[in-house]
């Protein structure tokens, strides 16, 4: 697996792009700056992005912000220990709560979150979605940006779906299905279309919506 680690790699990813699709081109010049938006695999990568389920991005980030700052350094062992009280304050629904306690045993139990990192997509999906609180949207969101896997693409992204409906033109906005049958043909670089796409939205809507992760603010 050729591993998107770099802004080189998301250029050449938009290059390429640009070549099997030509509609893309339109996009990529709408979207202006595609980030990288990598982040060091492991627990703390993880909750940020189990945090940025179904919320905006600004109640991510501030949800993420009180949560590190109330445990602090932001590990499972510590996550286990907290208390209800803990995670209140932080802002975590009950769900959220229960999701991000069965992700830190899970990690306690022996789930590697940074071999996933080098395991085929299919396989560490398996792996990451048998965890009580792990849907698909999360396994491929850190696949994504902490193991910077070059073909996933997140079609269950209610932002991707606007942004592809928008940007292509089609009406009413493809659902996941349609979506991820659409994205088959930028494989082999779907996870730089989800960048591009996000980028686009970001350009056309006036706000972020891509995923909170552990250092995305700074790239």
């Amino acid at each position: 697996m050729q591993r998107i680690a770099t802004l080189d790699d998301v250029s050449r990813g938009l290059d390429a792009l640009c070549r099997i699709d030509p509609r893309l081109t339109a996009v990529r010049a709408m979207a202006g700056e595609v980030p990288l938006r990598l982040s060091e695999p492991g627990f703390r990568s993880l909750a940020s992005i189990m945090i940025s389920q179904q919320v905006s991005r600004a109640s991510a980030d501030a949800i993420f912000g009180r949560l590190t700052g109330l445990l602090n350094p932001l590990t499972p062992r510590a996550v286990l220990d907290a208390s209800e009280v803990i995670f209140r304050e932080a802002g975590l629904s009950r769900p959220k709560q229960r999701g991000l306690i069965a992700a830190a045993q899970a990690t306690v139990d022996g789930l590697d979150l940074h071999h996933l990192c080098r395991m085929d997509a299919p396989k560490a999906m398996a792996l990451l979605t048998a965890v009580s609180g792990i849907g698909p949207w999360t396994a491929q969101v850190y696949l994504l940006f902490s193991a910077g896997h070059p073909d996933i693409f997140p079609e269950r992204d209610v932002a991707l779906q606007s942004a592809v409906g928008h940007a292509l033109g089609i009406e009413p906005r493809p659902g996941h299905k349609e979506l991820g049958l659409l994205a088959e043909s930028w494989s082999p670089w779907r996870g730089v279309a989800s960048r591009l796409f996000w980028a686009y939205y970001r350009e056309t809507r006036g706000r972020d919506a891509a995923p909170l992760t552990e250092t995305a603010k700074k790239q």
